[in-house]
């Protein structure tokens, strides 16, 4: 079984501590939601179990993935940016991130937001929330056990949040691992709740 463990997680920001002394335990099938005041860290820490920044102290490792093989690669990761191409299509997107992801197919990606009838339209030519279902469709590109959603459900209509929660608990069914940071209910009952601290950024002290 997979598991996902935090310890003693502590990140600074040049001279500023975001946060510090965070632990979590989540086993296959179950999901950590992360909650907080803007600025409390929530947005660096999931960044920082995707391997994007390093913790100051503290170690986030994964038992039960592949041998070998480190978390980041164990992990999707969407974020705040839609992380997209304006000049491409959105088929010529989702072909760049299989072909980033080590492979997969197209199809069922875009079939998973209803994204085939955009499939040969510029990005720069989308809304907000059909980019926001651009750069989720990245979670059926290829099959990865750990998925880190930062405000996944940001732009998105009331239809495609059901979408988006149906994908969570499917993940979940077949023993995969999300951490979510949301300010609004995703729709998903979260086994696990993670709340950071009320204050934005402390200084460390000499």
């Amino acid at each position: 079984m997979l598991v996902l463990k935090g310890s003693s997680l502590s990140c600074m920001r040049g001279p500023y501590c975001v946060f510090s002394g965070i632990n979590f335990h989540v086993q296959g099938g179950d999901g950590l939601l992360v909650t907080g005041c803007n600025g409390s860290g929530k947005t660096s820490l999931i960044r920082a179990i995707a391997g994007l920044i390093p913790f100051s102290r503290g170690v986030a490792s994964l038992q039960g993935g592949k041998p070998g093989i480190p978390l980041c690669e164990h992990v999707h990761y969407v974020a705040h940016a839609d992380a997209l191409k304006q000049g491409l299509s959105v088929a010529a997107n989702l072909s760049f991130w299989a072909h980033y992801l080590g492979g997969g197919d197209i199809e069922p990606a875009l079939e998973a937001f209803g994204l085939n009838v955009l499939a040969d339209l510029p990005v720069a030519y989308l809304s907000a929330g059909q980019k926001r279902k651009v750069a989720l469709s990245r979670l059926r590109l290829v099959s990865r056990p750990v998925w880190l959603l930062d405000e996944p459900s940001v732009s998105l209509d009331a239809g495609t949040r059901a979408v988006l929660s149906g994908l969570i608990y499917t993940h979940l069914a077949q023993g995969g691992i999300v951490i979510a940071v949301s300010h609004v209910d995703l729709g998903v009952t979260f086994t696990h709740q993670l709340t950071l601290g009320e204050k934005m950024m402390e200084r460390k002290r000499a």
